[in-house]
């Protein structure tokens, strides 16, 4: 027992020491890529290295196309992934079986075997290229998404339902009222989950547009990597500062909602 703590100190220590290299290197004006430089003299610390990388690809245009190209696949994924899952759980309808097993199938087929029929279809079928919303259709629908929730609505009891339907409600009203409030801890993680992919996309939205007003973060990010960061005065620094502005988002979102996580009683509105 009184090793317990010293040992989450060290794993603790060991999972955050990366990030905390990533931001020291991103702020230190001569590179150090020795373990020494970890530990920088506090004269060796700037702004610069963000200064530079917004210069280059700005900063503030490529978050704005991240975060509407991650809002719109987060809005898609809850709205449809919800009433997909209660469909699936709480629905009796012909050919049910059969919809839940061509899900399941669908999540053991690469994205990247889908990446050519897509782009075909969603630049010169619909048109959509250089635009967000063809950067956003592809992952509207999330299968995974759709599985999380139609397993937590299973666990809700029944008896919630049917006393919803003996008063008269429809099902959009039980989802709304009865059922939603009471998966809150699945809604969360499904958007934390669904942040995280977006956000990090890179072949797709390189695919649909070249207009750099509309390359999201990571396309802008991967694109300096390739042509301008070997003329930057620290390119080491550079690219570590845009790895931070790049993680910042996803790690201020687990934090602010890490405790919301944790699920709730889902028998809580059953009395006796």
């Amino acid at each position: 027992m009184r090793w317990r703590f010293p040992a989450l100190l060290a794993g603790a220590f060991v999972f955050l020491f990366p990030f905390y290299y990533m931001l020291i290197g991103s702020l230190q004006a001569e590179p150090d890529p020795s373990v020494g430089g970890a530990f920088p003299a506090p004269g060796n610390l700037t702004g610069e290295n963000y200064a530079e990388i917004d210069a280059a690809i700005n900063l503030g245009r490529t978050l704005l196309n991240s975060g509407v190209f991650t809002g719109g696949v987060i809005l898609g994924t809850m709205v449809f992934g919800v009433l997909a899952g209660y469909a699936l759980a709480r629905l009796r309808f012909r050919g049910r079986g059969l919809v839940f097993s061509l899900m399941l199938l669908i999540q053991v087929i690469p994205f990247q075997l889908l990446t050519i029929p897509l782009y075909v279809l969603v630049v010169r079928s619909y048109g959509l290229a250089d635009s967000y919303l063809g950067m956003i259709v592809p992952f509207a629908i999330n299968s995974t998404a759709v599985f999380v929730f139609r397993q937590y609505f299973l666990q809700l009891p029944g008896e919630l339902f049917d006393a919803a339907r003996i008063d008269g409600a429809s099902e959009l009203s039980i989802l709304w009222r009865v059922a939603i409030p009471l998966v809150r801890p699945a809604l969360l993680t499904g958007v934390l989950l669904t942040f995280i992919g977006p956000w990090n996309e890179f072949l797709w939205p390189f695919l649909i547009t070249k207009n750099q007003e509309l390359q999201p973060l990571a396309v802008a990010l991967s694109n300096y990597l390739t042509t301008v960061s070997a003329r930057a005065a620290n390119p080491f620094g550079a690219v570590l500062a845009g790895a931070c502005v790049l993680a910042a988002p996803a790690v201020g979102l687990f934090v602010v909602f890490q405790r919301q996580f944790i699920s709730q009683g889902l028998e809580s509105g059953l009395k006796g």
